[in-house]
């Protein structure tokens, strides 16, 4: 506590070894929740291995494969390489955006690493449950299932674990909020946001205990969350969108405004999750739509930054001088690409087949790419790690998010000819434009492995190797 409080009486009246201790206490917290967003994804790689594994002729002749084990690794697969990563980076954010907040005193400092700790603990209860014969797995919408109790306890320590970090950020925001950067107002507004999911869900969880449904009805109690989840991830988005545009073209380019006024729209239109159930009957028809149809709110904030990105490039340099191979534009270009394809794909979507995935996909991926080269760039300077070539990052992105375009592409293609989702190629016959879409996805699901892969190994290796000398906190408290 005396170290975390010495980083702002440091940073006033200018006792730079404070500064650079409570900095140094600061950093130690950032690479806990590096090693989390990054351990997740390698839990997630281990798990697409055994999945790929499980399903190779004769293995069970070599292996005992739990009943069900392919479900349920899928399930695990997902919650770490889409929540639990997505949740962590966001954490890390979140962290490093209080560390930076203007206060006389860091108030509740011990939630950062109490946070930590829960969510650690939650990750043997999330992916042990798929190694039992008695549990079964169930695909939901956003945060898929394994019934068993011991993933429910991982999920709640999972979101308490997460409260951590974003209650300390909100209670530590001082007045007026004027003095904060349109990056730190986004990641606050995301923190707002992400209460109100958790809300939502706890009032699901209670409609659904007094209806004796919470047992069977989980597609119900995630979907209002879930979709609110989305607006925490894109809001988390547009922050990182800002720090690279500035890094990319000056800080003009962050379109500070601009990023101020997105945080405040997906923030408002949060606020409806709550309302939806108190105006909606539980369990109907209308309550499932309107959470639906508040998901199309998202292109609206996402395209004004890009909008405002793009009018101040141009007039600030021509397209020819635009920085092609630095690796913060790459990864914003990359990034807005898929997010653009995703958001025309959902706009196409009739009816529930493969189409449905590949918009998501390229959605989310978006969100994951922003935070990958965020990682690589940024954040390794701020955790004090030795950056990769821009070259390696280039290829890192470009390869992951690359090979998630195609494969979105080709979901959406064999959507078209009548793929069903979550349903495994060979359980039913196809058409030639499916089985091209279906290998067109699988290529690029391969190139995406690869890239996935690589940022793991290769942050991993940077955060086991010694740090580098510690630096001082003022010129890092722009980096957001």
């Amino acid at each position: 506590m005396t170290l975390v409080t010495s980083l702002v009486s440091g940073y006033r009246d200018g006792d730079m070894s404070a500064r650079s201790a409570a900095y140094a206490f600061s950093r130690r917290e950032l690479t806990a929740w590096a090693w989390l967003s990054v351990g997740a994804l390698a839990i997630a790689g281990l798990f697409a291995v055994l999945l790929a594994t499980s399903r190779l002729p004769g293995i069970e002749r070599i292996a005992h494969w739990p009943l069900g084990f392919f479900g349920n690794a899928l399930v695990i697969h997902v919650i770490f390489s889409l929540v639990i990563w997505l949740l962590a980076m966001f954490a890390m954010v979140a962290s490093f955006t209080t560390a930076n907040l203007p206060h006389a005193r860091l108030r509740a400092a011990s939630l950062g690493p109490v946070g930590q700790a829960f969510v650690a603990l939650s990750f043997p209860c999330l992916f042990s449950p798929a190694f039992a014969d008695s549990s079964t797995s169930e695909l939901t919408n956003y945060i898929p299932m394994i019934k068993h109790p011991i993933y429910d306890v991982g999920l709640v320590l999972l979101a308490l674990g997460i409260l951590g970090p974003v209650a300390r950020m909100l209670l530590n925001v001082a007045r007026p909020t004027s003095a904060l950067s349109g990056r730190e107002i986004a990641i606050v507004a995301a923190g707002i946001i992400y209460i109100v999911a958790i809300l939502c869900f706890g009032i699901a969880a209670i409609q659904l205990h007094r209806a004796y449904l919470l047992d069977t009805a989980r597609e119900y109690l995630f979907w209002g969350g879930g979709h609110l989840l989305q607006f925490v991830y894109v809001t988390m988005m547009i922050a990182i969108w800002s720090t690279l545009a500035r890094t990319s073209f000056g800080e003009r380019a962050s379109a500070g405004p601009a990023v101020r006024l997105c945080a405040v729209l997906l923030a408002a239109a949060s606020l409806g999750g709550p309302v939806f159930f108190m105006a909606f009957d539980s369990f109907s028809v209308p309550l499932h739509e309107a959470f639906r149809l508040l998901q199309f709110i998202l292109a609206v904030p996402a395209l004004l930054f890009a909008i405002t990105f793009l009018a101040i490039a141009v007039t600030e340099r021509s397209l020819s001088k635009w920085p092609w191979r630095e690796p913060a534009f790459v990864t914003l270009a990359t990034a807005l690409a898929l997010y653009g394809v995703g958001g025309m794909m959902g706009i196409l979507i009739t009816g529930s087949d493969t189409r449905t995935p590949a918009h998501y996909h390229a959605m989310v991926t978006a969100v994951s790419v922003s935070c990958m080269g965020y990682f690589l760039t940024q954040g390794f300077e701020i955790l004090g790690r030795h950056q990769l070539s821009a070259r390696a990052i280039n290829f890192i992105v470009l390869c992951y998010g690359g090979g998630q375009m195609f494969a979105s592409i080709g979901l959406f293609l064999a959507g078209g000819y009548g793929a069903q989702r979550k349903t495994p190629v060979g359980g039913a016959k196809m058409l030639d434009g499916a089985v091209i879409g279906m290998y067109l996805h699988g290529i690029g699901a391969l190139f995406a492995v690869v890239g996935g892969a690589l940022f793991v190994i290769f942050v991993m290796r940077a955060l086991m190797r010694p740090l580098e000398p510690t630096p001082r906190f003022a010129p890092l408290a722009s980096r957001l």
